[in-house]
């Protein structure tokens, strides 16, 4: 299924480049990138995680109603947010829903931090917020959203039976015809496995059969995000690399006389960045 999907998207490329011209700058953009209500921490990963470049495969424009799902702390969130503000926009993150007594203590508390992180009007906007989780509801009315964004999450879906797959159906539902979901994820060696991705790493064929199934054609795979040092084979899994840093199996505390070395030079993970499409 993947390789004829991905032979099909790299056909239509190749036919349809003849007098392609390249997309204006969108200075909105490069202004929310550059702005100060970024953390430093954030900001000084941009050479690895290429956001302006990213956000132009994905195709962000002005005016779009963007619904991020498991922002974590908020990468995106700091550039999206502005931008939606600055461009008449929407930006929604979908994170733990709080009316659910499943949800966990640390759930609840990352949401209510995140909440207040992002609280200032006039540096993100009108943030709004849509529950998201195993067991929650539609993302939004259905039809309502121009993109779909998760970056670096799919792993975690792949954890639980039927989580992707949910997920993807999700998307669907709330896309606008011709709306994208975007995604940003650790790549698995293709000669690999498919597995569960417990090191992190993920098939890009896991990702392309389930959003296919869901009814997304893939339209763009970008090696934007590409890193060829990345060996995919570190003691701790992705997690072994920047930021992370892990040093323990379990993620607790440091070990002193562990070498990072190695894994700073590789720097951050080897990721597929894809665009798909909600047929019109």
């Amino acid at each position: 299924m993947y390789r004829r999907t991905l032979i099909a998207v790299m056909a239509s490329l190749l036919m349809g480049s003849t007098g392609h011209t390249a997309p204006r700058p969108d200075v909105a953009l490069k202004q929310a990138i550059t702005g100060t209500q970024r953390a430093p921490e954030n900001s000084v990963r941009d050479g690895a995680r290429h956001p302006y470049e990213s956000l132009m495969v994905w195709g962000l424009k002005p005016r779009q109603t963007v619904i991020e799902l498991t922002p974590g702390s908020g990468y995106w969130t700091e550039i999206l947010a502005p931008y939606a503000k600055a461009t008449k926009g929407t930006y929604i993150a979908g994170m733990a829903d709080l009316a659910n007594p499943q949800v966990s203590e640390g759930a609840r508390k990352a949401r209510a931090a995140f909440e207040a992180k992002y609280a200032d009007p006039k540096k993100f906007g009108q943030i709004r917020y849509v529950n998201f989780g195993a067991q929650s509801g539609p993302l939004g009315t259905p039809g309502s959203a121009d993109m779909v964004l998760t970056a670096r999450n799919i792993h975690n879906w792949l954890w639980q039976p039927q989580r992707l797959d949910k997920v993807m159906a999700d998307v669907f539902a709330v896309l606008k015809p011709g709306g994208v979901l975007a995604i940003e994820e650790h790549r698995a060696d293709p000669r690999a496995q498919v597995g569960d991705a417990r090191d992190g790493y993920v098939a890009v064929s896991s990702v392309v059969d389930a959003a296919v199934k869901a009814g997304l054609v893939l339209e763009v795979s970008s090696e934007v995000n590409a890193n060829p040092k990345d060996t995919k084979d570190h003691p701790f899994g992705v997690w072994t690399l920047p930021p992370n840093r892990r040093s323990t199996a379990d993620g607790r505390g440091s070990d002193p006389n562990f070498n990072s070395s190695k894994y700073d030079a590789i720097g951050e993970s080897d990721r597929m960045t894809l665009r798909f499409r909600k047929p019109r």
